[in-house]
Order: C-alpha cells, then sequence, then structure tokens
C-alpha cells in the first residue's frame, strides 16, 4: 500500500465530499458557462483547484458512484444497472469503511445509489444492506433515487418543516453532523449525496426567480444535425430516441429543461455556501478539506443527445474542484488540465486521511496535483459504456489531449458496423471531427489504439467473472472477429436474467 506526503503527527483533516448527480462540466461560472448563477461553487473553485479533464470511467450514476466509493473500474466492482450489486470483498476497501476502520467519524447523507451483496448475483436494483450501513456512523440515505420533497424521505423527514427541498435539507444535516463529531472531538468523513439535478426536475421554489428571463444559448453541437457524422451505434437507445424527444427537440423544451436543470444546481450551490458558512461558524473551516464533483455528466441536447451514459464529452466530462483550506492561497485562480478519474476520489480521500491505499484501486491520489497543478498521476483513462442495448456498449481511452472510441457491435440488418472514432479535445472540444480515418492523424490513432488495446487485455485480466464483465475482455478486443462475438452475446445475454428475490416461507 502506498502512504500520503502528510505526516503521521499532523492533526486529521475533516473531509467533506459533495456529490451531485447528471452535473455536466460546463455548468459552473468557474468552468466557462457565463449564464449560469453559481458564486459558491465559483468561489470554492477560485479558492482551491479547478479539474478542467475530469471524467467519470463509467458515465452512469450506480456504476460510478461504485467505482468512486472503491477508487476501482466498473469491471472489477461488478455494479451497475442491468450487471448486478457489487460484492461485499470490493466494499471491504471502499473509502467509508477504511476510514472508520482509522477512526474517522464518518456519515452518509443523500443518495448512495447501489446494493452490496454477499452473494454474487444480477440484482440490478440493488440493497445497501447492514454490511453499508455499518459502515457509517450516520447514514441518513437511500440506495436508490431519494425523492425532491424532504417530507419523502425516510430519515430525513424530520427536516421537512424547515427544509421543504431536499438540497438544503442535505445542507442542515450535514452541518449537525459536523457538530456532533466537533463535540466529540473526532476527525470525520462526509459525503453529501445531492439528488440534484437528476431527473425529475423538480427545483426549490424560492430560487423560481433565478432563471426566470434567461435564454439559454446552445452550442454549436447541438441537435440532430450535430451528431450525423457520429457511429450509428450511438443513435440506437434512448439517449437518442426518448430523452432528445422528451427534452430537447424543441426550443421550448430547451429552454425549459435548461431552466429547470440549472435550477436545481443553484439550489446546490445555495446549500453548498450554507456548508461553507457553517463550518466557519463551528470554528473548523481551517481543516476542512471539501471535494466537490458529479458522478457523470448531462449530454443536454448535443449530437442530438439526452441523459448520460455514452463517452462523449458532455456526457463524461464532470466538474471537480479541491479545496485544501491549509495550501496558501493564489491570487489567481489554479487550474490544471491533468487527467483525472471518478476512480481518483478515494484514493485522494484516504491520502488526506494519512491512510494507505490498497493495491487493488485503479485510482490514483491527487494530493500531487492539489500542491502542483502541473504534475500528472496518469496519462490514459479509459470510459466504459456496458449499458443500455448492446449495439451502443462501447470502450473508449482518453490521454487528455485525444479521445478513441470503439464501437464493436455489428448488425448488417441494421447497417451498424464496428467503428472507431478519434477527436482532437483541445482543438475540438465540441467533437464535431471524427478523425479516425484522416491520413494526417495516422500516428495518433496509432497511438491510441495501443492504449486501447493494453486497457482491453488488462479488462480481460482483472474483471470479475460474473454479473457480465469478463465477456467484454472478448467484445471490445479489436483482433477477435464478430463471429465468435455474436455466439459470445447470445450467452452472455442469456445469464443476464433479472434476479428475483427468493419468497419468504410463510
Amino acid at each position: 500500500m502506498s502512504m500520503t506526503i502528510f505526516a503521521q503527527s499532523e492533526k486529521k483533516p475533516n473531509i467533506i465530499f459533495l456529490l451531485t448527480d447528471d452535473q455536466a462540466y460546463r455548468t459552473l461560472g468557474i468552468t466557462g458557462n457565463d449564464q449560469v448563477v453559481t458564486p459558491n461553487l465559483d468561489k470554492l473553485g477560485s479558492q482551491g483547484l479547478v479539474f478542467d479533464r475530469h471524467y467519470n470511467t463509467t458515465a452512469v450514476c450506480k456504476g460510478s458512484r461504485a467505482s468512486i466509493m472503491t477508487g476501482m473500474y466498473e469491471y472489477k466492482t461488478g455494479c451497475n444497472f442491468m450487471h448486478g450489486s457489487m460484492g461485499a470483498e470490493q466494499w471491504s476497501t471502499s473509502y467509508p469503511v477504511l476510514l472508520k476502520n482509522a477512526g474517522y467519524k464518518v456519515a452518509n447523507i443523500g443518495k448512495f445509489g447501489f446494493g452490496v451483496s454477499k452473494v454474487k448475483n444480477v440484482d440490478h436494483k440493488g440493497n445497501e444492506g447492514e454490511g453499508v450501513q455499518n459502515a457509517f456512523d450516520l447514514y441518513l440515505t437511500k440506495g436508490g433515487q431519494c425523492n425532491y420533497a424532504t417530507d419523502k424521505n425516510k430519515d430525513m423527514d424530520v427536516y421537512a418543516e424547515k427544509d421543504p427541498h431536499l438540497t438544503q435539507a442535505l445542507a442542515t444535516a450535514a452541518l449537525e453532523f459536523a457538530n456532533a463529531a466537533k463535540n466529540e472531538n473526532e476527525p470525520f468523513c462526509l459525503t453529501v449525496g445531492f439528488k440534484s439535478p437528476h431527473k425529475p426536475l423538480i427545483p426549490d421554489t424560492q430560487f423560481d426567480h433565478v432563471y426566470k428571463n434567461t435564454v439559454w444559448k446552445k452550442p454549436i453541437n447541438y441537435g440532430r444535425e450535430a451528431g450525423l457524422h457520429l457511429a450509428a451505434q450511438s443513435r440506437q437507445d434512448r439517449q437518442y430516441k426518448k430523452y432528445w424527444e422528451e427534452a430537447y427537440s424543441t426550443d421550448e423544451k430547451y429552454q425549459k429543461t435548461h431552466r429547470l436543470y440549472h435550477q436545481l444546481i443553484h439550489g446546490v450551490d445555495v446549500a453548498v455556501g450554507k456548508i461553507r458558512e457553517g463550518l466557519k461558524t463551528l470554528g473548523i473551516a481551517d481543516n476542512t478539506i471539501i471535494i466537490f464533483s458529479s458522478d457523470n455528466g448531462y449530454l443536454m441536447g448535443a449530437h442530438g443527445l439526452g441523459g448520460k451514459v455514452l463517452p462523449y464529452e458532455e456526457g463524461s466530462r464532470a466538474p471537480l474542484i479541491i479545496y485544501d483550506p491549509r495550501i496558501p492561497k493564489n491570487k489567481k485562480i489554479r487550474r490544471t488540465a491533468s487527467l483525472s478519474g471518478n476512480i481518483d476520489i478515494a484514493p485522494t480521500i484516504l491520502s488526506y486521511a494519512n491512510i494507505g491505499i490498497p493495491e487493488v484501486y485503479d485510482g490514483k491520489s491527487l494530493l500531487s496535483i492539489v500542491k502542483d497543478e502541473k504534475k500528472k498521476v496518469r496519462n490514459v483513462l479509459p470510459v466504459i459504456q456496458v449499458f443500455g442495448k448492446e449495439a451502443t456498449r462501447c470502450f473508449s481511452m482518453i490521454d487528455g489531449e485525444y479521445k478513441y472510441i470503439y464501437w464493436y457491435f455489428k448488425s448488417e440488418k441494421e447497417n451498424l458496423y464496428p467503428t472507431e472514432e478519434l477527436f482532437h479535445l483541445t482543438t475540438d472540444p465540441m467533437e464535431m471531427k471524427n478523425l479516425a480515418s484522416n491520413k494526417s492523424y495516422k500516428k495518433v490513432l496509432k497511438k491510441m489504439r495501443k492504449f486501447y488495446d493494453d486497457e482491453v487485455k488488462n479488462w480481460g485480466a482483472h474483471s470479475i467473472s460474473y454479473n457480465g464483465y469478463l465477456e467484454y475482455g472478448t467484445l471490445f478486443n479489436r483482433a477477435i472477429s464478430w463471429d465468435k462475438k455474436a455466439v459470445l452475446i447470445k450467452e452472455k445475454d442469456a445469464k443476464l436474467t433479472p434476479y428475483k428475490t427468493p419468497s419468504k416461507k410463510k
């Protein structure tokens, strides 16, 4: 196990991890959106470090949150919708478990988002169970989606009178926990799982005025025409068919969706401001690390797509801010282009607590980058997509400058064939040009293919053998024929039958 850079003799810091749901990178003022009102998060970023190349290695909440908690890729956690719950073995090295074992007061308030099971199964709904709840000193949470109405959430309903909307209730509960930990003179690690801005888009009505008159601008990659150059596989599921039609297909829908979506984020911004002011009042702000991120991005009409899941920038890229009050303040806003991923959250938290990082982790501690924004902890990062219809499943590699995507699925009837995509993210951040067939990028394509092939080998070597993951070491392999893959798909689908909880004996 690797150890952190902080000395054992230093006072252990408190750690607060604020996690939103479905928040794309360009949704804050500090990340380049000049139409939003996010003063508290912008201030947090201006006082900390903004990560401009942060990606979720799985761009859907359940799989991403499992990776966030454990520092492992999805093919090692075994956890996502349509696959199954996380195993108890993987959960045993999660950051909440390790922090509690090391003497931290540990809490999870709000959304948790995945199940843990001692049995290897395909229970895609998941149930946290006692194994999860016992890892926390305070567990005011829910495994699935929370309700925006505070009084509809078990254990949170006591806050409903003061804070009828869940977002503000989470801030109140967070400060109560921080106060209790302070009174017990123990360091704490608090994870706050905001539901915002996840569907259904039901923002706090007290903020109706914020975007009432805003006319939202459309990016250059908005709309169906802006997605025709993408792989046909990207248009085979609900991201293209259902979510686009529901929320973005007309200007009226686009404007309404954006107003509600960003109003939910504004509510989070207000909650973050309350938490920060509360920490000052408690006298513990100077020793409390704050990490802010989201479990995935949101496509918001880009390329004629809605939802998330797919590896394009809007769906997989998310904000990440790390604020360490012990680092001297800088006159200029500190940003880093160093590549980071959701798997880096757990090792970073452990490093701040001076706890060894398990060897099984894929993530890296970001502390060296927090101290020096020019540092790097990795050269490449994968983005996994094994959710939804088989045709939309793909595997991607990002090196910070380029993104390579391989869509393996073939169907002559549907005119689908294995497809490569290559995007130059620094010159084409909206991913409007697929360079895979451009001869000028032949060397780049070769390099990115090598990164991809190496990671597929890692998948085959380290994937769990259940919940339908091991097979993708073959399915994503560019060198294996479609005939062999087609047989494997049929066998795999036969295994992925819905898990049913055994009925209790009467």
